[in-house]
């Protein structure tokens, strides 16, 4: 889960990360409002959506006036900001953050992240931050620093100080620069965060260390842990598709492909799109039921795949453990009454040949397929058939 950048201040300042003194509007006479309420002589008018990059998309306005602010806000409500995260379809800005706005003499990058394949956290930073920062990190790889988290331990004060020196600060900004870092780091640890990104970190000229920038990202498993977490969710920064999922206790994402997957397992559910690749074709979407899916939640997912209107054919791969093929197969049944477009079965464990005979007996043309090799193949030729025969 993602949160917008106000709410990743709010939190990170809990954790003793300094940031500027900001408010949240959701008009532009209300930007104006918290203008005032700040007080100071320029602000910075803040699109909150759920993007890097906003800065050079124009989602970013320096103001040294209420006339500018108001202005500012006017043009960002209502806007689809496109940025090189969002596509091409862009995100409507519904908020804007007004903070105050002062000069600072350095941008850094502070990053802490969850390294899968080293199996650890992993804190990143250069002195080279602020909106170019993916470029630098291709053609400047030598100006990243980086450590890693031992878990029993947790960051260490002399691990953040090393990347704080590091960065080239002095002794001023290294002490504050570490308490930044290892408020950072807490907060991750504590959250239950899969990233936390401050970007910039900027250095001000009275050796302040301040937060100007940051986004935060959540492990959705952990959640139930951090309610006041997850009331942060934004669902209309979310593709509508992955929140009604979430409702029903679905795991799904869109993708870019025309065949239209329902799997149970998440390891289960990327062998088959990698076998759907391998066949020839291109996968819809990544759709986990889960373990204990019910007639009603497959039938909550065939309305999710079939909400998108690439998907000519659907390919429904059951391996039931915990689950049952019969309870799939009356699900199954059920939603693929009025499908328009070919469905392929393939149904092994618990209860298959009840599950095999409800499909058998439903009178409806689901193409049936013993191994996962053989359902792809006939995913794929279905789904070709099915553009052909559109294109007629």
């Amino acid at each position: 889960m993602d949160i917008h950048e106000y709410q990743a201040k709010e939190l990170l300042s809990g954790f003793g990360v300094p940031i500027q003194r900001g408010a949240v509007a959701y008009t532009p006479d209300q930007a104006v409002y918290c203008a005032t309420e700040l007080g100071g002589w320029h602000w910075a008018v803040k699109a909150q959506i759920h993007s890097g990059a906003r800065g050079k998309a124009g989602g970013i306005k320096l103001c040294e006036t209420y006339h500018d602010v108001h202005e500012a806000a006017t043009g960002l409500f209502g806007k689809h900001l496109v940025t090189k995260q969002t596509g091409p379809e862009g995100k409507v800005v519904e908020r804007v953050y007004v903070e105050v706005a002062e000069s600072f003499e350095r941008e850094l990058y502070l990053g802490i992240v969850l390294d899968r394949k080293a199996e650890r956290v992993r804190v990143i930073a250069t002195a080279q931050g602020g909106m170019d920062i993916e470029e630098i990190v291709h053609t400047s790889p030598d100006a990243v620093l980086q450590t890693v988290v031992e878990p029993a331990v947790g960051l260490q004060q002399f691990q953040a100080r090393e990347l704080a020196f590091g960065l080239g600060l002095n002794s001023k900004q290294v002490s504050r620069a570490v308490a930044a870092i290892m408020g950072a780091y807490r907060a991750f640890r504590d959250l239950d965060a899969t990233m936390v990104e401050i970007n910039p970190l900027v250095v001000t000229k009275d050796d302040r260390v301040i937060a100007l920038d940051a986004k935060v990202s959540f492990d959705d498993n952990g959640l139930f842990r951090h309610p006041h977490v997850s009331e942060m969710r934004d669902a209309a920064q979310e593709d509508p598709r992955e929140a009604e999922a979430a409702q029903f206790g679905l795991n799904y994402v869109g993708l870019e492909g025309d065949i239209g997957c329902i799997i149970n397992g998440a390891g289960l559910a990327m062998a088959t799109m990698d076998t759907i690749k391998y066949a020839g074709g291109e996968p819809a979407n990544f759709l986990d039921v889960g373990g204990g899916a019910s007639p009603e939640r497959v039938a909550a997912a065939f309305r999710l795949v079939l909400s998108d209107p690439n998907v000519s054919a659907i390919l429904v791969n059951i391996f039931a453990g915990i689950n049952r093929c019969d309870w799939v197969a009356e699900g199954v049944v059920q939603a693929a009454k009025n499908l328009r477009v070919p469905l392929v079965v393939r149904l092994a464990g618990t209860n298959v040949e009840q599950g095999r005979r409800i499909v058998r007996e439903s009178g409806l043309p689901i193409i049936a397929a013993d191994t996962l090799l053989e359902a792809a193949q006939k995913a794929v030729e279905a789904s070709k058939a099915h553009r052909a025969g559109k294109s007629k």
